[in-house]
């Protein structure tokens, strides 16, 4: 089992200890891979569209995504943690999904992504996980990922984790603990939602084929075949 970690900070606080317990039962018998922002995607998206235009190769920040795209393609399961920051994931996480931007479905979506699981882990002195962690969420179904699990940790006092009343660290201890369980190897199924938003992104796809097969997206569409009757999903689980 391979599994690609996004963590939205370099901090070592709380969102960081409990990505930590979700990986423990991971760690001996899957291959993890992580990154933490900003330090592994140090650039702003500047909205240059290359990557939309002309193909991602061309973006000025490149050999920084690449990487996280490869690793993302190459997972079995997808972890993404951030803390709320003003009820939003942090900066640098929605500066890395602005990157990631191309690989919506109205662009070009990756094949493998669409049979892969995904958890997002969020929390925050109060309020404001839920909607940092619906961030994370929208991109990874407009990628073209069903299975996704959210844990929100609401804490009300402390921001270290050793400073937290037991209680408290307990009872998220089980929490995470219990999503790590829920977490399979095996391939995850395409959910009705992403196949409505795939398929009318491919009614999209093949109006503007038409009209330019030279059009860079929707030339992507025409050679992995979903114009015709190659859908992602199936592809995805024969990789």
């Amino acid at each position: 089992m391979k599994i690609t970690v996004i963590n939205g900070t370099e901090k070592h606080g709380v969102t960081f200890m409990l990505k930590e317990i979700f990986l423990e039962k991971f760690k001996e018998k899957a291959e993890i891979t992580e990154f933490y922002l900003p330090k592994d995607l140090p650039e702003f998206c500047t909205g240059c569209t290359r990557c939309h235009l002309t193909g991602e190769k061309n973006c000025k920040d490149a050999v920084y995504v690449q990487p996280i795209t490869k690793a993302i393609d190459e997972a079995d399961l997808l972890v993404f943690t951030t803390p709320a920051y003003v009820f939003h994931a942090t900066g640098a996480m929605k500066a890395c999904l602005d990157h990631l931007s191309y690989r919506w479905m109205p662009h070009r979506p990756s094949a493998t992504v669409f049979s892969k699981r995904a958890v997002i882990i969020t929390q925050c002195l109060g309020d404001g996980a839920k909607s940092a962690a619906k961030d994370i969420k929208r991109s990874l179904s407009w990628w073209g990922v069903s299975d996704i699990k959210i844990f929100c940790g609401k804490l009300m006092s402390g921001i270290v984790w050793n400073e937290l009343p037991e209680k408290k660290r307990r009872k998220l201890e089980r929490g995470i603990k219990k999503l790590s369980n829920r977490c399979k190897a095996k391939p995850a199924r395409t959910g009705f939602a992403v196949k409505i938003k795939f398929y009318i992104c491919r009614m999209i796809q093949k109006t503007l084929y038409k009209k330019n097969p030279e059009y860079f997206d929707a030339k992507y569409w025409h050679e992995s075949g979903w114009l015709a009757k190659k859908r992602p999903w199936k592809c995805s689980k024969t990789r």
